[in-house]
């Protein structure tokens, strides 16, 4: 396994200050630099103090192994897939309740439709149709029925916070619901 729970916070890109989408070049260089300033070696004869120097070694390994994974394509795509399954995984541990359209509140509020739904706190998640609107999602009011008004447009979701505490819910978007 590439990713382990505790790289999951200091991830391959972190290590060499890079943003997810660099490229080989890009690669290289940060590693290069890197490496240049955290060789044990250089670090010899610029300091004698074990602790620091102990410290340095763990950096230097974490920048080889960020290298050796990052610089290599097959590698490099399997820790993206495996990286981005913890984050979609750590996301759907926070969620604490799947939603349907149905599920959802509705209020007219002039040119915009709020939908609420009652969160466990007493505080409520909510979203209006123009938000959906901008992500592709027209909706269409049908006295207390409410359904996607494009039946062209894909299945999705959409992460509510809520008003006051810590939950969230994924409001899930589907044309299946009409």
């Amino acid at each position: 396994m590439l990713l382990e729970k505790d790289d999951i916070q200091e991830t391959h890109y972190d290590i060499l200050n890079l943003k997810e989408d660099a490229n080989y070049e890009e690669i290289r260089a940060s590693y290069r630099s890197a490496v240049l300033s955290l060789h044990p070696d250089k670090l010899l004869k610029s300091s004698e103090t074990s602790n620091s120097n102990q410290t340095t070694g763990e950096r230097f390994l974490k920048v080889q192994k960020a290298w050796e994974i990052l610089s290599n394509s097959s590698s490099r795509s399997f820790y993206d897939n495996e990286l981005q399954n913890s984050r979609r995984d750590d996301l759907a541990a926070e969620v604490a309740e799947d939603l349907s359209l149905q599920d959802m509140i509705a209020e007219d509020a002039g040119e915009a439709l709020e939908l609420f739904y009652q969160c466990r706190c007493g505080d409520y998640f909510s979203i209006d149709s123009l938000e959906l609107q901008k992500m592709g999602y027209s909706l269409l009011r049908e006295g207390s029925r409410i359904s996607i008004l494009n039946v062209d447009t894909l299945p999705g979701s959409v992460i509510l916070p809520c008003g006051s505490c810590s939950l969230k819910a994924r409001l899930l978007l589907s044309v299946d619901d009409n």
